[in-house]
């Protein structure tokens, strides 16, 4: 297992708020450029604003670019025949990570999803974050939602844009070897294995034009099942460790294992303010519930706690010291569970920036003050007791969950 890379000077890194700027940024992008397009996410969907971004991947491969798209199994297990035909009279190419098969998600190894969302053009601008191409004010399970569902990502270059790239192509080569074997196309499979070992990526292009202001130190964090297994959670431990005065979580699903719970409850014991925004909505059973168990030992150590109910919470942030000299914030797809840090390819951005921290600091506050509901330990500990009961049998069941993949979390 790899050490956490070390942040890197020269970056210029933009925060995103919410589905609607993220495509407008992402459709730009894909607008202006030249030679190839690289996106990942788990879920892409075609209703509302979504559909914009498919638009441009289709305007894109057109022009004659390079464009690559791979989607979760469980997200996006297939795409409606309307848009498979128009990508491929495009030229899009577009794979499916692990799908399903007759089992589905009976079979243990088919939980390890594809949960990151990440975009490279031209290899020299790229994005990363928490946000599918989904609609903000649409829900696949729930319809139509009365107000936005808050979620970030970010916008970036500089040296951190190749290891998105690198890490993307990896991907895809792998997934071209597995194509070529189900095929029982044996030399071209070959092939994809070296071409995937070799880290092999498109043309790299330096952005060596970048504004002298707003140079930002960052660095990407990836979680997969061979070289990089627990490197978000060690940066999540290592910046909790080193706070001083203020640690701002927002999880959407949060069911932290007993090193980030001991972590986060001996940061409040030594006086650090320690604020988790969660998810107050109900939207599964087993993430909604399997969450409040560990609500009392948090509670009791000093950690607040608040539920966002404004609508759904899908954001995977953290800001730490955002007004001290080394402040650290990071925004990507992972979020504080199971799921994220034991079994789910994930990807986050951290930076070490003032400015930037501040910001999704200011945003964060916000959300906590205006569109949330303190959980009151005194409430808490007096819930009713079918509430008590359902939370039980799901803290169970993902524990039994993780017992049969085999994780100790």
């Amino acid at each position: 297992m790899r050490h956490s890379p070390p942040l890197r000077d020269g970056h210029q890194v933009r925060l995103i708020e919410g589905g609607q700027a993220y495509f407008e940024a992402l459709v730009a992008a894909v607008d202006q450029a030249r030679s190839q397009v690289h996106i990942e996410t788990y879920i892409f969907d075609f209703h509302g604003a979504a559909a914009s971004v498919a638009e441009a991947l289709e305007r894109a491969a057109l022009r004659g670019l390079r464009v690559w798209v791979v989607v979760d199994g469980v997200g996006t297990p297939k795409l409606p025949a309307q848009w498979r035909e128009r990508f491929e009279r495009a030229g899009v190419d577009w794979r499916v990570y692990s799908p399903l098969g007759t089992f589905g998600l009976l079979i243990p190894s088919r939980w390890r999803r594809l949960h990151r969302k990440l975009c490279v053009v031209d290899g020299h601008l790229a994005f990363c974050g928490g946000i599918n191409i989904l609609d903000d004010w649409y829900d696949p399970h729930h319809g139509t939602l009365a107000l936005p569902r808050l979620d970030f990502a970010v916008c970036a270059r500089g040296a951190l844009v190749q290891q998105v790239q690198e890490s993307m192509v990896q991907l895809w080569w792998r997934l071209q070897a597995a194509r070529h074997v189900r095929q029982q196309e044996f030399p071209e499979a070959f092939s994809s294995f070296r071409a995937a070992g070799s880290h092999a990526s498109w043309t790299h292009e330096d952005a060596n034009a970048l504004d002298p202001h707003g140079v930002s130190k960052a660095g990407l964090l990836l979680r997969d099942n061979v070289l990089n297994r627990s490197q978000i959670e060690r940066a999540y431990l290592k910046a909790i460790g080193a706070a001083r005065h203020e640690i701002v979580i927002a999880s959407a699903y949060f069911l932290p294992g007993r090193r980030l719970r001991k972590a986060l409850v001996h940061a409040a014991q030594r006086g650090v303010r320690v604020r988790l925004l969660l998810q107050g909505r109900y939207e599964y059973f087993m993430q909604y519930h399997a969450a409040r168990p560990v609500y009392g030992a948090l509670l009791a150590a000093g950690v607040e706690i608040h539920e966002y109910t404004a609508s759904f919470l899908h954001a995977k942030v953290a800001v730490v010291d955002p007004d001290n000299d080394r402040p650290w914030a990071t925004v990507g797809s992972s979020n504080l569970d199971p799921l994220s840090l034991l079994l789910a390819r994930e990807a986050n951005v951290v930076v070490a920036d003032k400015a930037f921290a501040q910001q999704l600091h200011q945003r964060l506050q916000w959300a906590i003050a205006q569109q949330s509901t303190p959980v009151v330990a005194s409430i808490y500990t007096q819930r009713p007791w079918h509430q008590r009961l359902r939370d039980g049998v799901a803290f169970a069941l993902m524990r039994l969950a993780l017992f049969l993949t085999g994780k100790r979390y």
